[in-house]
């Protein structure tokens, strides 16, 4: 049960000689206001960029110099709802932040092209640094950093790599979701836009005066002077020798580890889902294989996201586009998820979202009115398991693969699903850790997954 991925017995393709056939930036189709849009507390400590990238096998229909056509125009139109997305990010002196000045600078449009066909390529699941060339190639482009940057890259079969890099600051991932989706309808020759856009940040602006109610260990205190963000401690990617694979967690694996809890539990009230299973399982055996000195009073502290868009009161609508998700946390020691029942790591990974109620929401961004800081603890759990990027359908199809751009960092678990999107409910869990680590972490995983 949860198998390892097996990396592909071909040796991927290193270089896939991407050409930038034109690079250029493009505009809304409407002159937007020119103003300043506020950012959250929560877009504010986002100030990084996240790469997908989405694979379109060949439609005789839309051959890829179609489909740039039309993706060229459907993000001029896309951009007037989006009216900060040619916007540049400057900061505010007067007030301390970060906002986004929508007076047009241009988001980045990149066409390229490759000699290999799509199939050439290989395994897209496996993470391949030369994919890297199909998005973060054309970023080079551009003098100053533009908040999107779009890169279609066609290859010699007629199937193309739409790769987006956009920063952080503008969207979470249910309001990427929705994004892709209008990008995807203005791409059609007479669809409405699918969603549109909640631009108003000021609805998750800190009370005045802050009042923080609750205590929050999940947040690390930092005070940076404005301009001088870096990537976030949780994010950093330091040079390490790291081992990484990729596990798989099929259908029946999930409810193994549901079925498990819900025995263990012995009927208490737990809700068991698949996200909090999975992650009460991710996170004993990434506690216990980091444990290196045996010591089995160490605390271990998973996070992960929490959406809080209906959590609020009044909630926030579906479609509140910016950061709209918290980070949760559970924290316990390793002696306890070891000899404690598995239903135990579940319940204190869901009571972690529970505890995410409207008031704990509200102090959590009036403490980061205060105080300004990251998240806090020993990893992170980034799911992209549900989010549904696969399920998008622009005029040539849906993608064949959609995923994140993957960098290897040892305090990020990853999860991703398979090919196949949301309908396959397996999912894919990437770890990059210490090799020694590493070999602990896979016998508890498969151990933990066979009794």
């Amino acid at each position: 049960m949860g198998t390892l991925y097996q990396a592909p017995t071909e040796p991927s393709i290193q270089d896939l000689k991407v050409a930038i056939k034109d690079s250029t930036l493009i505009y809304p189709s409407q002159e937007p206001e020119n103003k300043q849009l506020f950012l959250s507390n929560i877009d504010q400590v986002l100030n990084f960029h996240v790469q997908t990238l989405h694979f379109f096998p060949p439609n005789p229909e839309f051959p890829p110099e179609t489909a740039v056509a039309r993706l060229r125009n459907a993000l001029q139109k896309v951009m007037v709802p989006y009216d900060f997305l040619a916007g540049r990010l400057k900061p505010n002196h007067q007030t301390g932040r970060l906002e986004i000045e929508c007076k047009p600078s241009g988001a980045g449009f990149v066409v390229a092209t490759t000699d290999y066909c799509l199939d050439e390529v290989g395994d897209l699941i496996y993470p391949n640094p030369a994919f890297m060339q199909l998005i973060l190639l054309g970023l080079e482009k551009f003098d100053d950093q533009p908040l999107c940057v779009l890169q279609v890259t066609s290859f010699k079969c007629g199937g193309f790599a739409m790769g987006l890099s956009t920063n952080h600051a503008l969207f979470d991932g249910m309001s990427f979701k929705h994004f892709l989706e209008n990008l995807a309808s203005q791409a059609f020759d007479d669809k409405p836009i699918a969603t549109a856009p909640c631009n108003d940040r000021h609805l998750l602006a800190a009370r005045s005066p802050p009042q923080v109610t609750f205590p929050h260990p999940e947040l690390l205190k930092l005070k940076i002077p404005i301009g001088q963000e870096e990537t976030p401690p949780i994010f950093d990617c330091k040079e390490e020798d790291l081992d990484f694979k990729i596990f798989r967690l099929s259908p029946d694996d999930i409810n193994f580890l549901k079925e498990k809890a819900k025995a263990d539990a012995a009927g208490a009230d737990v809700k068991i889902t698949g996200f909090n299973a999975v992650s009460a399982h991710i996170w004993r055996c990434k506690a216990l294989s980091c444990d290196v000195d045996n010591n089995r009073d160490r605390e271990s502290t998973v996070l992960y996201a929490v959406d809080i868009r209906s959590r609020l009161r009044p909630p926030l609508p579906a479609s509140y586009c910016g950061n709209a998700v918290l980070t949760a946390y559970a924290t316990a020691k390793c002696a306890d998820l070891e000899d404690q029942p598995f239903s135990k790591a579940v319940e204190m990974v869901a009571e972690g979202a529970a505890r995410m109620t409207d008031e704990y929401a509200r102090s959590a961004v009036d403490w980061g009115e205060i105080y300004k800081g990251f998240p806090n603890g020993e990893f992170l759990i980034s799911s992209w398991w549900r989010l549904g990027f696969d399920e998008v359908v622009y005029p040539w199809g849906k993608p064949r693969y959609s995923c994140p751009l993957v960098y290897h960092r040892k305090d990020i678990i990853l999860l991703f699903p398979e090919i196949g999107g949301i309908g396959s409910n397996g999912v894919n869990v990437l770890a990059a850790l210490p090799p020694k680590e590493m070999e602990k972490f896979k016998f508890h995983f498969h151990n933990y997954l066979s009794r």
